[in-house]
């Protein structure tokens, strides 16, 4: 905003905050008639989907085709396939995506629009059974569907009562609902997300521990018990991560040595100490299968900079927060 626009007055800046609330109160009101009105029709829409092998392809014109993209990504993210088809692309072509195996879901807050006639009309053919969200349970879309999901008739926040603004909050509400029921009902875990989500940082957190090694991750600096003084502060130089794993004979983890263990080993006579005298006995551990966010949790909750990756007994790598935090797992 340039610097010298006039503010508002005092009056005009109180009109503005009381309308921005009363939008927001409109909104409110229409996602708390829309929880009233929800009943069965959503767990036959969701019974319709698991029984089919095929894609939930979900389409809508204009705003409700935008709500419909995210719908579409939710549903896929969360365990159910589907993408978002423009109806009008639909009658020039793209009805060839409608397989004798999908669902359509279909949005259109009046139930009219001309666009999806065409999709609805194949889909009436082809045995094709179609779910269908509207505020008209009259309407033509309501009438073409196998399950109609029919949400109450409120006003739109608009003054003039046109542009859509809480019919498709409503709209976007339903189809999180719908969504969540059906990873619900697939049993879907916060592994199965993480697997649909590998960039960013959510998908890192929940990354397991077994993909963060990868194939050509390096094994941790390794002491045995009788290890000198001389040869632990070489090995975790070495290593560059500020500790060393201590290994029994049979080459099971014995304890973990850290830089402030061997700060601290500098107050003893440093020619007759060895691993076995200074190193921590029950260091914390991660296995391969845990997630990173276990990970981080741990190094948050103790304090600690690092911790060693266990299988079988034996350490497989050794975790360090900083280069947690410098690839984005931390933050």
């Amino acid at each position: 905003m340039p610097l010298d626009m006039p503010a508002s007055s005092p009056a005009a800046v109180g009109v503005m905050t009381d309308r921005a609330r009363e939008v927001i109160r409109l909104n409110i009101e229409a996602l708390q008639a829309l929880e009233r009105t929800v009943d069965s029709s959503i767990a036959r829409a969701c019974d319709v989907i698991l029984s089919r092998q095929g894609y939930v392809v979900v389409t809508g014109m204009g705003k409700s085709g935008h709500i419909g993209g995210k719908i579409a990504a939710t549903l896929a993210s969360t365990g159910t396939n589907a993408f978002f088809v423009h109806p009008a692309e639909m009658s020039h072509g793209d009805l060839g995506m409608l397989r004798g195996d999908t669902t359509l879901l279909a949005i259109s807050s009046s139930g009219e629009s001309r666009e999806l006639r065409d999709p609805l009309l194949f889909c009436q053919r082809n045995d094709i059974p179609v779910i269908g969200m509207t505020q008209r349970g009259s309407s033509f879309l309501a009438r073409m569907s196998a399950v109609p999901l029919v949400m109450p008739s409120v006003a739109e926040a608009c003054a003039n009562g046109l542009a859509p603004t809480t019919s498709t909050l409503m709209t976007l509400a339903l189809g999180d609902a719908m969504a969540m029921v059906l990873m619900d009902r697939r049993g879907f875990s916060a592994m199965d997300f993480g697997l649909h989500h590998p960039g960013g940082s959510l998908g890192m957190s929940l990354q397991s521990v077994r993909e963060w090694m990868g194939d050509n991750h390096a094994p941790p600096p390794t002491v045995p018990l009788d290890a000198v003084f001389s040869e632990l502060v070489a090995r975790i130089t070495e290593g560059r991560k500020g500790a060393v794993a201590v290994l029994d004979s049979d080459g099971s983890l014995a304890g973990m040595i850290t830089d402030g263990d061997i700060r601290r080993a500098f107050a003893q006579d440093i020619s007759r100490i060895t691993a076995a005298d200074i190193m921590s006995k029950s260091p914390i551990t991660v296995s391969p299968d845990q997630r990173m966010s276990d990970v981080v949790d741990l190094l948050t909750a103790n304090k600690i900079s690092n911790l060693f990756v266990i299988q079988d007994d034996r350490p497989v790598a050794i975790v360090h927060v900083a280069e947690l935090m410098q690839a984005g797992y931390v933050s």
